[in-house]
C-alpha cells in the first residue's frame, strides 16, 4: 500500500490582480499543507487569470507572471504544486503549467488542444504544443527548464498532465501518459459554468482514472472572474474510476481546497490487470523529467472524511438551483470587483425586471448563508462606503442597502404593473421609488410635434412613440446610479436580443445584463418555481410567494394605449416558438426554409401559414438588428449558445438579410396551401 494525500483547489481570481492573485493561491498552499496535502493542483492560469484577452500578448503580463511565480515557489518546499501561467518560449505565448517540487521548478508543460470554440478564443493569444516535443526554456535568471509534452518522476511517483481542453478532446494526453506508466494526472482547468456541465466534467474525470488507471485531480476556477463567463469550481479527485472528493461548486469563498488520500499501488495494479495496457518502455524516454522527493509516509487513519455535496446539488429542478446560484455569485463578484456599491433596477412589475431583483436578493441569501454577516459585509464594503450589519434574520435589511428599484410611469402604464412593482419591492425588501416619467415623455412629443409641424398619430408613428416612452426612463435610473455609485443592471433578455425587441438607450440602459442569456419563456417557468418553491438554502427553500402578481400577467412592454392590449406575443410570436427558430437558425445554422420545416413538426398546431409568417419575421428581425446585440451590457453566459456577439455568436452588422432564402419560403408556401 503507498498512500498520497492530494489536493484540489479552486480559486476566485482576477485578471491582472497580481497581488489579489498571488494571495489566493498562498493562500491554497497554506491550507493544502494544513490538511496535510503533498500533491496540489491548482487551476488554469490561475497565477494571470484566464480572462487576460489581448494582455496575454503584452511581454509585462509574461514577466510578472513568471516573477509571481519566483515568489511563490519557497512556500512549496515539502510540496508537489501546478501552478498555471503564460510563457513567452521561442516567440510564442504557451498557456503552461509550471511544477514546483520541494520550492524549485522541474518543468512546464505547455497546453496541447486549445480551446477555440464557444465563448474560448485561446488559438489567438497562445500556440498549441506539439505532442511528445520537448525543448528547454532559458529563465529569466539564465537557467535551463524544460518545457514542453512531459511526464514527471518525483520520488518514483509519475505525474502527468491533461490542461482543461485537453480533456475534452477524443485524442487525450492521458493515452500517452497511462503508457508512460503514469500515477497521476493533474487537470488544472478554466471550465466555465453551463447548465448541466459538471456532469460532462464528472465522466471525463470518472473515465480518465478509470481506463488510464490513475488517479484524477480536476482543478477548476470559481466566481465572476472576467465580467462575462461563470466559473462553478467542481473540484474533483478521482481513483480508478472511482469519485473519491468532490468540492462544493458556486461557493462565495475566494479558495477551496479539496482533499482526498489515494492508494499508488492499486491504480498500478489496475494497469497490470487491463489487457488493453501497453507500456511504452523504450522510446520517448527523453519526455520523462525526474527529480527525488521524499515522500511522507500516510495512514489510513491520516485520511480526512471526503467531502459531502451540497442538499441542493440533489434537488429535482437542477436547472433551476443552477441558474440561482450562478446568477448569484456573478452578480456578487461583479459588483465588488466592479467597485460598486449596490445595483439599481428599474422595475416595470413585469417579468424581467423582476427576476433581475430577485437575483439579487439571492445573491445576499446566498452569500450570507456561507459566509455569514460579519465576512459578506466586510467583502462588499470598500473606503468611505460600509454595508450596515445589522440585519432582521432574513436579511432584508442588506437587501434594502444594496438594490434599490424604480418604477416609472407614463400614461400608458397600467395600475396592476405599478402594484406588481411595489409588491415585489417590498418582499424583497428593495429601497423603491415611484417616478412619474409621463410630463418629461409628453415634453419630448410635443418638441418633435412642434418641429414637425403637426401631430404624432399611433398609426403612422408607433414606433416612434412606443421608443420615447422607454428612453425617457433611462435618464432618472441613470441618475440614481451615479447618486448611489451604484451598477445599473439591464432588463434585456435573450429572447427579445435575438429580435431586437427592445429599445436602445431605453430599456437596454445598464452596465450588466445579467439575464441577455435566458430565454423569456423558461425565465417565465424560473419565476413560477420561485413563487411557489425557489432554491434550497441552508436547510429551507426560498420562495416569494408576491411573484404571482407577474406570473399571471402577459409579457407586454406597456407602451402602447391601454385599449390597444399590447402583449409582447402578439408583437412578436409565442416565446417558445420564437426561442426554438432561434435555436435552430442560430445554434444549429439552418436556413430558413429548413428552420420552417424542423418547427412544422415540433409546432405542429399552428397552422403552417401562420408559422411561415413568424418564421419570416424572425429571420428578418434577427438580421437587421445585429446593431443591437454589438450595444448590449456585457451579460453572463449560462450555457453555450449564448447572442453576445463579443463571444460566442458572431454576425455581420449589414448583410442581405435572407432575402433570396424568405422568397424561397414564402413561395414555397404559396404553391403548398395544404400544408
Amino acid at each position: 500500500m503507498k498512500l498520497l494525500h492530494l489536493a484540489a483547489a479552486v480559486l476566485n481570481q482576477t485578471p491582472l490582480d497580481w497581488h489579489g492573485n498571488a494571495s489566493r493561491i498562498l493562500k491554497a498552499v497554506r491550507s493544502a499543507r494544513a490538511q496535510r496535502a503533498t500533491v496540489l493542483c491548482l487551476p488554469e492560469l490561475c497565477i494571470t487569470g484566464y480572462g487576460c484577452e489581448d494582455a496575454f500578448l503584452s511581454s509585462n503580463t509574461c514577466q510578472r507572471a513568471w516573477a509571481t511565480l519566483q515568489k511563490l515557489l519557497p512556500e512549496t518546499r515539502g510540496l508537489i504544486v501546478a501552478f498555471g501561467l503564460p510563457v513567452l518560449h521561442q516567440n510564442a505565448v504557451f498557456n503552461c503549467v509550471a511544477l514546483a517540487v520541494d520550492g524549485r521548478l522541474l518543468g512546464l508543460v505547455a497546453k496541447r488542444h486549445l480551446a477555440g470554440d464557444g465563448l474560448h478564443y485561446e488559438p489567438r493569444w497562445f500556440k498549441a504544443w506539439p505532442v511528445q516535443k520537448r525543448d528547454i526554456h532559458i529563465t529569466p535568471e539564465g537557467e535551463s527548464i524544460p518545457i514542453g509534452d512531459l511526464l514527471f518522476d518525483v520520488g518514483g511517483i509519475r505525474i502527468g498532465f491533461e490542461i482543461c481542453e485537453d480533456a475534452w478532446v477524443a485524442q487525450r494526453p492521458g493515452v500517452l501518459l497511462a503508457a508512460h506508466g503514469a500515477d497521476l494526472i493533474l487537470n488544472p482547468s478554466a471550465s466555465h459554468f453551463a447548465f448541466g456541465k459538471t456532469e460532462i466534467r464528472k465522466r471525463f474525470v470518472l473515465e480518465g482514472s478509470r481506463a488510464f488507471g490513475v488517479s484524477y485531480i480536476y482543478a477548476n476556477l470559481v466566481g465572476n472572474e472576467a465580467g462575462r463567463a461563470i466559473y462553478d469550481g467542481d473540484a474533483m479527485i478521482a481513483s480508478g474510476g472511482r469519485l473519491i472528493a468532490e468540492g462544493p461548486r458556486f461557493t462565495f469563498e475566494e479558495c477551496r481546497v479539496t482533499t482526498a488520500t489515494v492508494d499508488v499501488e492499486l491504480t498500478r495494479l489496475m494497469q497490470a490487470r487491463t489487457a488493453s495496457h501497453r507500456p511504452s518502455l523504450i522510446t520517448d524516454q527523453h519526455l520523462l523529467v525526474s527529480s527525488p522527493f521524499l515522500w511522507p509516509d500516510i495512514s489510513l487513519a491520516d485520511a480526512p472524511p471526503p467531502p459531502t455535496l451540497s442538499d441542493w446539488e440533489h434537488q429535482p429542478r437542477q436547472k433551476h438551483e443552477e441558474f440561482s446560484r450562478a446568477a448569484a455569485l456573478g452578480l456578487f463578484d461583479y459588483m465588488r470587483k466592479s467597485r460598486s456599491r449596490g445595483f439599481i433596477v428599474s422595475l416595470s412589475g413585469g417579468a424581467d425586471s423582476a427576476a433581475i431583483s430577485c437575483l439579487v436578493a439571492l445573491m445576499v441569501e446566498f452569500a450570507v448563508d456561507e459566509l455569514g454577516v460579519d465576512r459578506f459585509v466586510q467583502i462588499l464594503s470598500s473606503p468611505g462606503w460600509k454595508l450596515d450589519i445589522l440585519s432582521d434574520g432574513n436579511h432584508r435589511k442588506l437587501v434594502r442597502q444594496l438594490l434599490t428599484t424604480a418604477y416609472q410611469s407614463t400614461d400608458n402604464s397600467g395600475p396592476v404593473t405599478k402594484q406588481a412593482a411595489f409588491d415585489i419591492a417590498e418582499a424583497l425588501g428593495a429601497h423603491h421609488y415611484e417616478l412619474d416619467v409621463s410630463a418629461i415623455h409628453q415634453a419630448y412629443v410635443s418638441t418633435i410635434e412642434h418641429a414637425l409641424g403637426r401631430q404624432l398619430e399611433w398609426k403612422t408613428d408607433d414606433i416612434a412613440l412606443q421608443n420615447i416612452q422607454a428612453r425617457v426612463r433611462s435618464p432618472g435610473i441613470w441618475m440614481l446610479a451615479n447618486i448611489n455609485g451604484a451598477l445599473l443592471l439591464s432588463t434585456s433578455n435573450r429572447s427579445e436580443a435575438a429580435v431586437g425587441y427592445a429599445t436602445m438607450d431605453g430599456d437596454t440602459s445598464g452596465g450588466l445584463a445579467p439575464i441577455a442569456g435566458i430565454d423569456k419563456a423558461w425565465l417565465r417557468e424560473w419565476l413560477s418555481w420561485m413563487e411557489t418553491e425557489g432554491p434550497l438554502i441552508g436547510s429551507q427553500t426560498f420562495a416569494i410567494p408576491t411573484l404571482r402578481a407577474v406570473n399571471v400577467q402577459q409579457p407586454t412592454a406597456e407602451l402602447r394605449p391601454p385599449d390597444q392590449a399590447q402583449t409582447d406575443e402578439n408583437d412578436l410570436m409565442p416565446y417558445p416558438l420564437l426561442d426554438a427558430i432561434e435555436r435552430a437558425a442560430i445554434r444549429d445554422k439552418q436556413g430558413p426554409m429548413d428552420v420552417f420545416k424542423i418547427m412544422r413538426v415540433q409546432f405542429p398546431d399552428i397552422e403552417a401559414a401562420q408559422l411561415g409568417e413568424w418564421t419570416d419575421r424572425f429571420f428578418r428581425l434577427w438580421s437587421r438588428n445585429q446593431w443591437k446585440r454589438e450595444r448590449y451590457a456585457p451579460s453572463f453566459h449560462y450555457d453555450d449558445e449564448n447572442l453576445d456577439p463579443k463571444t460566442w455568436c458572431r454576425w455581420p452588422i449589414l448583410s442581405g438579410g435572407f432575402e433570396i432564402e424568405l422568397a424561397e419560403l414564402r413561395n414555397y408556401l404559396s404553391q403548398n396551401p395544404a400544408l
